[in-house]
């Protein structure tokens, strides 16, 4: 009987300690991908709540959402939704952090010298258009 009982307690903990790893490493954004990407504005929506369980206008404060041809640093394209508070400054590139199954973590502006050679080959440098 006290046999049965360590191995249910040695069971317990490892699933215990293997669930606070998961959420551990889930939310400290590891195995986090960057996607690139141009705005355009054409491809901005904006939207009231409309009480979905996955809602960029809800109570997060993601008035606006846009969808996006996006480039990892291979140059693999991928379209990326993602959120934001305001309307961006069209034209301008930013970086997004992604994670497999959270989606967008942040989005963050760069200069198009800062893109990987491979996705820069799938812009217009600023000035050469």
């Amino acid at each position: 009987m006290k046999k049965k009982i360590m191995i249910g307690i040695t069971i317990a903990a490892v699933v215990v300690i293997g669930f606070v790893g998961f959420c551990m490493w889930f939310l400290s954004g590891a195995g986090s991908t960057y996607y690139y990407a141009q705005i355009d504005n054409n491809k901005i929506e904006q939207g009231d709540s409309n009480g979905g369980v996955i809602n960029f206008h809800g109570d997060g404060g993601m008035s606006y959402s846009y969808t996006l041809p996006a480039y990892n640093e291979n140059g693999d394209k991928k379209d990326i939704t993602f959120g934001t508070s305001k309307e961006l400054k069209a034209g301008a590139f930013i970086r997004l952090t992604v994670m497999p199954v959270r989606g967008v973590l942040e989005w963050s502006e760069v200069q198009y010298d800062e893109l990987p050679m491979a996705v820069q080959r799938n812009y217009t440098a600023p000035g050469n258009e």
